[in-house]
């Protein structure tokens, strides 16, 4: 009989349970697809239970399953939290350790990598790893140390820094103007061709939404990327909206409606606050809001 506290049995479950398939869950796991099914076999031999149904839809989760997931999770997190405290662990004079840092693609992109490359000379043994995303949970989940987030993260558990405002406006490139003309007002923004999100409409609408009808319909250019709707923007494809620091930087790009729309975007710095103290993560969060604070206030230089 298998035993149920065995990980890695859990760690298939939830992968069959997230992505619907053996297949899928072999590839998000890095397993073979007999070995996941093998897992699952297992584990519902040890628990006595039918853990899932096949359907045309794939594999479905039966009642008993779904009763299991917040307890694997528990697992999930709490084994998460164990191997980061392993690798963060490190003497306090010089800091080392793996710290990794989730960001949005814009920040990660653009921002943090002359911060992290001045926070490298002086900590050289910590190692960095970067994962580029907008999710609010990431640290709960413990897929991160620390975020850099663009709303204020109001999940229990985690310490969060303000570090600032970063001003945003909508721009177009100048041979898209010289060939479909500049809004002269908002609403005529709706006979122009606009760039903003495809299915993820969360950071659009909260940064913009008391000025601009934001909706799916308005854009004739959607990615759910930050940086291919700046890449856009830069290319003459539309009117987008983008950090005013960033614009800046590129003398082809001419600020659109600049009288009448204009939104900020605060900066927060956020570390759970069970590892807020681990040398490692410390010694970044301090480099990091240090840098980020520098860049906000300098504008962007």
């Amino acid at each position: 009989m298998a035993e149920p506290s065995d990980w890695s049995l859990l760690r298939s479950f939830l992968a069959v349970v997230r992505r619907g398939s053996l297949s899928a869950a072999a590839r998000a796991t890095g397993l073979t697809q007999p070995t996941v099914g093998r897992h699952i076999d297992e584990l519902e031999t040890g628990l006595g239970v039918a853990l899932f149904t096949r359907s045309q839809a794939g594999l479905l989760p039966t009642e008993a399953a779904t009763a299991l997931v917040p307890h694997a999770e528990a697992m999930e997190a709490a084994f998460a939290a164990l191997v980061r405290t392993a690798r963060t662990g490190g003497d306090a004079r010089q800091p080392r350790g793996v710290v990794r840092i989730s960001a949005s693609e814009i920040v990660g992109t653009f921002v943090l990598p002359p911060i992290l490359a001045g926070i490298r000379k002086r900590y050289p043994e910590i190692i960095i790893e970067l994962v580029l995303n907008n999710r609010t949970d990431d640290l709960l989940r413990r897929d991160a140390d620390i975020a850099v987030r663009m709303i204020r993260p109001k999940q229990d558990g985690l310490v969060a820094r303000r570090l600032g405002s970063i001003p945003l406006g909508l721009y177009a490139h100048r041979d898209y103007i010289a060939r479909f003309g500049l809004p002269d007002t908002i609403d005529a923004l709706a006979a122009h061709h606009v760039i903003g999100f495809d299915r993820d409409d969360h950071s659009a609408r909260s940064v913009a939404s008391s000025q601009l009808p934001i909706s799916r319909e308005l854009f004739s250019y959607r990615t759910d990327s930050d940086v291919a709707q700046v890449t856009a923007i830069e290319a003459g494809l539309g009117i987008g909206g983008m950090q005013i620091a960033m614009a800046r930087r590129n003398p082809a790009l001419v600020p659109v409606l600049a009288n009448q729309v204009a939104f900020e975007l605060d900066c927060w710095l956020a570390v759970h606050e069970d590892q807020k103290d681990a040398p490692p993560i410390r010694a970044m969060f301090d480099g990091l809001a240090e840098g980020l604070a520098r860049w906000i206030s300098e504008g962007g230089r």
